[in-house]
């Protein structure tokens, strides 16, 4: 936990001895400076919350120190300590910032009290800022990073949204943060307490799924060797994130409108229905009207999910915030391992300059990579993977995406991208794509990709 920090600078030996004696009951880190010059040593090394400083100190005097302090130091708090006479001297430092002074000599309880009102100060400032930081991770916005325009207007639809109880589709491709945006939004909600529960429709199988969504009784099928409750009933009273909502088949499709409309569930197997209170947010890479029309996703299903849709932009929409990604990712995954600490510049006009077909996942790799193999504290272009770092006189594998189209067209092109730099490994495609390997099957064969 953090403790108040308490700074006396004081040419005096016997005053600093004093001073320190003052605050041994209190629970505070004391530090002690003989000159100015030290004091702001010390300041660049250790954070320091309040400081007590002597007027008249050979060399840089209090008034200096209190200068240099605040240009650099805004938020220490201080009060200037003074010899007799020295109050138009004492004056001038509150007008400089300083947010009190004491004459000599002073009685040892009312410097306590005045440092106590410091402490209570610095108290609240804390309890604001963490207070911030836990609205903040607990909305999800931290995780959103990005000031460009489309992420700014996209998380002011979030803003927009998460407090009503609309099911909503989240559209983008793979790899842009749909489940991040689901998350927010469901941080948004009243729901925000509740369970929010995240169902990768294509990673299980179809022989599995209905089992896992709505659950089962003990010998509905062979090996039903126990009842479950299954996802919804998990997230009652929350939010169910169908992540590839596109994925379930017709059948499962028509359970779920079900659920939807009569707010109950019946779990596979049983007679009885359990009442459920869910809020559903689905994501998907496909274009759901398309399917609907191509008689893959039920119209019906469709519109009662569809009461808002929100559009995750692609990394490639927004490049310029590729170089807060990058650093955010570096603060969030370098070790006492890894010397990495920054991005060179040269690294970031690869980084700008490339498509990024698997999107922020696809970034996250990369930057993971550069971190377990870089060898200095910033991130070269050769640290980076070689579909994004090419060599001069190298030529270029990459295959043009298009900017514009259906999110079909988008994903196939970014599939046969990966495939591509790849050498037809998918393995190391799905890698690329952020994706596993089950799902890039499924990409392959849907696209008909040879």
């Amino acid at each position: 936990m953090t403790k108040f920090s308490l700074l006396m600078v004081d040419d005096e030996p016997e005053v600093l001895s004093t001073l320190k004696k003052t605050f041994l009951d209190d629970d505070y880190d004391i530090y002690t400076a003989f000159n100015g010059r030290e004091a702001l040593e010390l300041m660049r090394d250790v954070r320091i919350d309040a400081a007590l400083i002597d007027l008249n100190m050979p060399g840089m005097d209090g008034l200096s120190l209190l200068k240099e302090i605040r240009k650099d130091y805004p938020h220490i708090m201080i009060i200037m300590l003074t010899g007799y006479g020295g109050v138009k001297e004492a004056v001038k430092a509150i007008k400089l910032g300083a947010m009190d002074f004491l004459e000599k000599p002073f009685l040892p309880e009312g410097l306590c009290a005045r440092v106590a009102q410091l402490h209570q100060i610095w108290g609240l400032k804390e309890e604001n800022r963490n207070l911030k930081a836990r609205m903040e991770f607990k909305f999800g916005f931290h995780q959103l990073v990005g000031n460009s325009t489309a992420m700014l207007k996209l998380k002011e639809t979030i803003a927009q949204v998460g407090p009503t109880d609309a099911s909503t589709v989240i559209l983008g491709e793979t790899g842009a943060g749909k489940e991040l945006v689901a998350r927010a939004i469901h941080y948004h909600s009243p729901r925000a307490e509740n369970n929010f529960v995240p169902v990768d429709c294509s990673a299980i199988s179809e022989t599995v799924m209905e089992s896992e969504i709505f659950g089962h009784v003990k010998g509905a099928f062979t090996g039903a060797h126990m009842s479950t409750q299954g996802l919804i009933r998990s997230a009652d009273n929350g939010t169910l994130f169908l992540d590839e909502v596109g994925e379930l088949s017709r059948s499962i499709q028509a359970k779920l409108l079900r659920t939807i409309q009569e707010k109950e569930v019946r779990p596979v197997g049983s007679t009885k229905s359990y009442q459920v209170d869910i809020r559903i947010i689905g994501a998907t890479n496909r274009d759901l009207a398309q399917e609907v029309v191509q008689k893959n996703f039920r119209e019906d299903l469709f519109y009662r999910l569809n009461v808002v849709s929100i559009n995750v932009p692609p990394l490639r929409g927004r490049r310029e915030d590729i170089p807060l990604l990058a650093r955010y990712f570096i603060k969030q995954f370098s070790t006492d391992v890894s010397p990495v600490k920054d991005v060179s510049r040269k690294a970031l006009a690869c980084l700008e300059n490339y498509d990024w077909p698997g999107n922020v996942r696809e970034l996250e790799n990369a930057i993971r990579r550069a971190i377990a193999l870089g060898k200095g504290e910033i991130i070269l272009p050769e640290d980076l993977p070689a579909n994004i770092y090419i060599p001069p006189g190298k030529p270029s594998q990459s295959i043009d995406l298009p900017t514009e189209g259906s999110l079909a067209a988008n994903e196939k092109a970014a599939v046969q991208d990966a495939l591509v730099k790849s050498d037809n490994n998918r393995k190391k495609a799905a890698q690329i794509l952020g994706i596993s390997e089950v799902t890039i099957y499924r990409k392959i064969k849907k696209y008909h990709i040879k």
